[in-house]
């Protein structure tokens, strides 16, 4: 049997130098999770494609079995596209992930087969009955798996030069948090844990000596959390991860967060405004914290990269160059900026709907690359003229210099890190029909997002490519 895993293309945080991509995220788990989960009795052989860092030529694969494909909601669209283009040449399709989780009804509609839920269980089953010609329409996870003894990713079969950090493990699921604008709380209900031996000994198996832990929030339990990080450091590994900015109050985490080897933290700061973050339901964050907080990472020798967003309903004009004086104030090392993006069936999203401020419901400009909804204080173009506008202030080499060399941290990641952004702005700027005020009359009348750049002849360098028909 041969099963084709495939991460349609988000087109999103990828650099690219002619023909090559490079994204600067780190290295996807879902598919090399699927694939370390498939039953050896099976004898598969599995292709793994990552369309975000590699074309599809989809006839290529036309004599593979069972055609697998993840999508979030980005990325729905381009992965509807793919399905039906393999439906139509009599392959068996089956969606699984975020998207198809929060909305099986749309998803079913281009699959054979549609997953719900976490893979651990389903999985192994769903191929079991695909030998067995027994294959159901829809498998749903009975509960949210438990995250003991999982079998550890067939990083194997990824193209690891094509990711900054291809080196990726998973140690907690979920969030206790509900931020208003996160899909976490959508799908999954409880926070686990995996068994911080299991950790160990897979991070012991990585080669190299960097790798990431790309959880949402990777610090919730303290104790157990310190416990990870006391069998992390004899493994000599310098590692990233994603945690709340608070934990710099805690000594002793810090300590031991600091002597398993980390490197860096991804924190979401979300916004300089206290009052902003209550409304997200994110008061846990405290801005007169920030200073005190950056400094202690930074005494740590840990660097921070932060993501605010912009398009609250509080932000007028004023929030974007207000917020890259703080940036660089506050020595961020590697920012990140996000437009407020109300993810299908969050509390944002139903807010909104009600509000009727939703621009579209065309998925593929759910990135938070792109603005879908009608802001509070300005308009739609205003708010991606000032996003991209602060991108390209933040990474003026003049201000990379003055937040990086001064910190005095890994170079490796805060300088490249920095100089991958420089060259994402120009990307941003390539395209213009995003502040045409026209672009947003179109899409908030039912245009889709690729009619209304053609009607408008314009191009963007965020449309996919076309699939081959062939």
């Amino acid at each position: 049997m041969k099963i084709l895993l495939i991460m349609a293309n988000g087109n999103i945080h990828a650099l690219r130098i002619g023909s090559f991509t490079k994204s600067f995220r780190e290295a996807p788990l879902t598919m090399t999770t699927l694939a370390g989960l498939v039953p050896p009795d099976l004898n598969a052989h599995i292709h793994i494609h990552d369309e975000n860092v590699e074309k599809l030529d989809p006839p290529k694969y036309l004599n593979y079995d069972l055609i697998a494909i993840s999508a979030m909601t980005g990325t729905a669209v381009r992965a509807y596209e793919i399905a039906d283009y393999y439906r139509r040449h009599g392959k068996t399709v089956v969606l699984g992930g975020i998207h198809v989780s929060i909305y099986p009804e749309e998803a079913k509609e281009h699959a054979d087969c549609i997953v719900v839920g976490y893979a651990e269980k389903i999985w192994p089953m769903l191929l079991r009955d695909f030998v067995q010609k027994k294959m159901k329409a829809r498998y749903d996870c009975p509960d949210e798996s438990e995250l003991e003894n999982l079998p550890h990713a067939r990083r194997d079969l990824q193209n690891s030069l094509r990711y900054v950090m291809p080196n990726t493990i998973m140690a907690t699921r979920g969030c206790p948090h509900v931020c208003d604008f996160c899909t976490i709380p959508v799908v999954s209900k409880k926070y686990s844990k995996r068994p911080v031996n299991e950790i160990a000994a897979e991070v012991a198996t990585l080669k190299g000596k960097r790798f990431a832990i790309n959880d949402v929030s990777l610090i919730e339990d303290r104790e157990w959390s310190i416990a990870l990080f006391k069998q992390l450091a004899p493994l000599k590994k310098v590692w990233g991860g994603l945690c709340v900015f608070k934990i710099y109050k805690d000594k002793e985490l810090m300590h031991w967060l600091k002597k398993s080897g980390c490197k860096y933290m991804l924190v979401g700061f979300e916004s300089l405004s206290q009052h902003a973050l209550k409304t997200i339901y994110k008061g846990f964050n405290q801005v007169e914290d920030y200073q005190e907080g950056m400094k202690v990472f930074h005494d740590h020798g840990i660097a921070i990269q932060g993501c605010f967003v912009f398009g609250f309903d509080h932000d007028t004009q004023n929030v974007f160059a207000e917020t890259v004086e703080q940036v660089n104030k506050l020595k961020i090392d590697i920012p990140r900026y996000s437009i407020y993006t109300p993810y299908p069936e969050t509390a944002l999203f139903k807010r909104l709907v009600n509000e009727n401020r939703v621009l579209t419901k065309d998925w593929s400009l759910y990135d938070t690359q792109h603005v879908v909804i009608r802001p509070a204080n300005m308009t739609p173009e205003k708010l991606h003229e000032g996003f991209r506008w602060a991108y390209q202030e933040t990474f003026k080499f003049l201000s990379i210099s003055k937040r990086t060399i001064q910190a005095n941290l890994d170079w490796p990641i805060t300088f490249v890190g920095n100089l991958a952004y420089n060259i994402y702005v120009k990307r941003l700027y390539s395209t213009e029909v995003y502040v045409q005020p026209a672009f947003y009359e179109m899409i908030g009348n039912g245009h889709t997002h690729k009619e209304a750049v053609k009607q408008l002849g314009m191009n963007s360098v965020w449309l996919p490519d076309q699939l081959e028909t062939r």
